[in-house]
């Protein structure tokens, strides 16, 4: 997917002329070797193209996201230098003469093009919850065999519905002995009561 950005710089105090020299040197470059040239380039132009080149690579991650695209991606499309509104001033000369010259601006668009990667959005759907059924009917099926198997071994253990052996608890006559027991304390409580009186 194409991805497309740019900023601007507007009334910047230099010639739309001397900034359209710098500007068509970078012109088609990635971002970084662009930035790497400007840094060398011995123009006030340069530092300005920079500053708009660097606002507008911020603003395509920005709007983008870095998961998606990367600054290596960027490329300067193009660079765009219209002229803005000239300032019109004097230089007071001798014998009381007045020279007029004109101080230039420009408005500095820098545009951007780029490369973002496909990232495949993963959405959970009926197939995907019918396998994860299926797999779970299959192992439970698989704990139930490997319990059956073991109780057939030994008679003793017995399979719980969820598949997890249990051993069988042997029935004793604990309960008529104790009963045997606790009746058996009672008298001779009652006994004793009954001897104190």
């Amino acid at each position: 997917m194409l991805v497309k950005a740019n900023a601007r710089l507007k009334y910047v105090s230099i010639p739309p002329r001397k900034m359209r020299l710098v500007a068509d040197v970078v012109k088609g470059m990635p971002v970084e070797k662009a930035l790497n040239i400007l840094n060398f380039t011995p123009k006030i132009a340069a530092h300005h193209i920079a500053k708009t080149l660097k606002s507008a690579a911020a603003n395509a991650l920005s709007v983008e996201g870095t998961d998606n695209l990367k600054p290596e991606d960027l490329i300067v499309s193009n660079i765009i230098v219209d002229a803005a509104p000239t300032h019109k001033r004097i230089r007071f000369q001798s014998m009381g003469r007045v020279f007029r010259y004109k101080k230039r601006f420009c408005h500095l668009t820098v545009l951007l093009e780029g490369e973002m990667e496909a990232v495949e959005t993963k959405k959970s759907t009926g197939r995907s919850r019918k396998k994860k059924d299926e797999s779970s009917e299959e192992t439970a099926a698989k704990a139930k065999d490997t319990a059956e198997a073991v109780s057939s071994k030994s008679g003793k253990k017995t399979t719980s519905p969820k598949g997890s052996v249990i051993k069988k608890k042997t029935k004793k006559s604990s309960s008529k002995s104790s009963a045997g027991r606790n009746v058996g304390v009672k008298k001779t409580t009652t006994q004793q009561r009954r001897g104190d009186r």
